[in-house]
């Protein structure tokens, strides 16, 4: 067996637990380029989550927690395990809407997501249809919709806050049927391009579900979903009290609040979705607390283990998508900073969990699995450090730190950064909105503080970066054969320490400012910290309308 060679790596990680002799950690370039080979091996195939590669590195990364002297952290030993379903619209059988007397196949003006509550069944559900307007609560005043499909406007009423109007919700919780999203054709001339649209619906996705099976542990309430537009939409308002064309005329006033009413066609929609189920692991250690008073607060220190794995239909001979940088890379300078807390003798005074996720190419789902059920029992996670994707090629003389400026995070930051001689730069690629892309926004949604560092533009770096990006983000050549800074990799690592570090042992846990709408979004009772001046209260960015439905997030490639 080839897996021989690597068992036996493994093995030599079950070392007895430190003992603890305060001491001043030494960061090691040699461990993080032990790391980084092993974990982007050709023999681990790419990790992608549910592989025997992955598993290979799950078992490698809970071997080194072991011998750091950690606790298991998972409801499974060291591991979480995440229920995993891909799903895809089967393209052997079209999904198709009948308005009326008029049968419009999926693309064709009638769009459809596939579902991962009903693999290999085909869905044919007909209802009567009902205008709902805007889709808030005030709008279904009067209305009976159990039983039927609700239409509804794509987006929120103008001057409305983005995310603010949980219209699945509402009307699953009035007994609806499905839901009908009615593209207008401004909607197509800006946030809703429809063969952009078409193109990411017929993606796989994605996505955890719950011990019921339901997606995101929750309970979608509505059978099906879809979008709608032009002739579709004129056959559905067709003999209504107000046609498409109408509709869209009294849109384009100011302050429009279109009314509510049935509608007259009788509506049959169907699809049918392929669905796969697997499971993966988040790998979890526990570095408890010295602390009493503490010990129950928890900072999380992530890092994804999953890449992209191996595509037989990608050109050339090399099939392997061996993640060396995204995110070995991570995962390495996690494990050097965790390596630190035993070397230094000096435990934490909050407890510390280090996680290697699962599943962040597929729309950041172990992150958000463990956000949703943290593994630490009565106590709390207080902030997040994510370790995703640092550029290790190049001696960098500055770090960017995404959401530092959102919470008492950012002087946590630039004080560990100012140790090392290291300077704190501003996003230098706003456009990319890398502050929603990764795991640490998980933990964000569940209104904890979170920072996610990336090596910066300074000393060749701007290079280094882009050229990255367009040479081997999420490419074959994204392997060991790079030329790595592994000294960068260790200052890396320690730079993450020292932020750890601090959160760890400060007096107060990290705060939201005041004002800043990530905090009052996602933590509106929490205590806030007086915003310092020059502090933004940015808003969360708007998503695209194309992901309205209740379905994950592509991949981030």
């Amino acid at each position: 067996m080839r897996l021989k060679p690597l068992i036996a790596a493994l093995s030599l990680g079950l070392a007895p637990a430190v003992a603890w002799a305060q001491s001043e950690p030494v960061f090691s370039p040699d461990e993080v380029r032990a790391h980084v080979e092993f974990l982007a091996d050709d023999l681990l195939g790419g990790r992608d989550n549910g592989t025997e590669g992955f598993d290979i590195a799950a078992r490698y990364v809970s071997s080194r927690f072991d011998a750091m002297g950690f606790k298991p952290g998972g409801t499974q030993g060291w591991y979480q395990p995440v229920n995993i379903a891909d799903y895809v619209l089967d393209a052997e059988k079209p999904a198709s809407a009948t308005i009326g007397t008029k049968k419009f196949a999926g693309g064709e003006d009638v769009l459809f997501g596939p579902s991962p509550l009903y693999g290999d069944e085909t869905q044919t559900l007909t209802a009567d249809a009902v205008f709902v307007g805007h889709g808030r609560e005030e709008d279904y005043a009067g209305l009976d919709v159990t039983g039927k499909f609700v239409v509804t406007l794509l987006g929120n009423p103008p001057g409305a806050a983005p995310g603010k109007i949980d219209k699945p919700g509402i009307a699953g919780k009035h007994g609806a049927l499905g839901m009908i999203y009615l593209v207008t054709p401004e909607n197509l001339k800006g946030a809703f391009p429809w063969a952009q649209a078409i193109s990411y619906f017929q993606m796989p996705q994605s996505n955890w579900l719950d011990a019921r099976g339901f997606p995101k542990g929750e309970d979608p309430g509505l059978k099906i979903g879809a979008y709608v537009k032009g002739l579709a939409a004129d056959a559905l308002f067709k003999g209504a009290p107000t046609s498409a064309a109408q509709l869209y005329a009294t849109l384009a006033k100011p302050d429009a609040a279109p009314a509510s009413f049935a509608l007259k066609q009788k509506v049959t929609l169907q699809r049918t979705s392929v669905v796969t189920l697997k499971k993966s692991n988040n790998v979890i250690g526990i570095l408890p607390g010295s602390d009493p008073k503490l010990a129950n607060e928890y900072v999380v220190l992530s890092a994804h283990l999953d890449h992209e794995g191996t595509q037989l239909d990608v050109e050339g001979e090399d099939k392997i998508f061996n993640g060396a940088m995204d995110n070995a890379a991570g995962v390495a300078s996690m494990l050097e900073a965790a390596r630190a807390f035993t070397q230094s003798g000096k435990r934490p005074r909050r407890s510390i969990l280090f996680v290697a996720l699962t599943a962040e190419e597929d729309g950041l789902i172990g992150s958000e699995y463990l956000a949703r059920y943290p593994v630490v029992g009565s106590g709390k996670v207080v902030a997040d450090v994510n370790l995703d994707m640092p550029i290790l090629l190049y001696d960098f003389q500055d770090v960017v730190a995404f959401g530092a400026e959102h919470s008492t995070l950012g002087p946590i930051v630039e004080r560990a950064a100012a140790k090392m001689g290291v300077t704190l730069s501003p996003d230098p690629m706003p456009e990319e909105q890398l502050f929603l892309r990764s795991d640490h926004y998980s933990f964000v949604k569940a209104g904890v503080p979170s920072v996610f560092l990336v090596t910066g533009f300074k000393n060749g770096g701007e290079k280094a970066f882009r050229d990255f990006l367009k040479t081997n983000y999420h490419k074959v050549s994204d392997d060991i054969r790079q030329p790595f800074d592994w000294k960068a990799g260790a200052k890396f690592a320690k730079i993450n320490y020292l932020i750890a570090r601090e959160i760890a042992d400060a007096d107060q846990e990290p705060r939201w400012y005041v004002g800043n709408s990530f905090g009052e979004r996602f933590a509106k009772d929490a205590p806030k910290a007086p915003r310092p001046a020059g502090a933004p209260a940015a808003a969360p960015a708007r998503s695209p309308a194309v992901i309205t439905i209740p379905v994950p997030a592509p991949k981030k490639n």
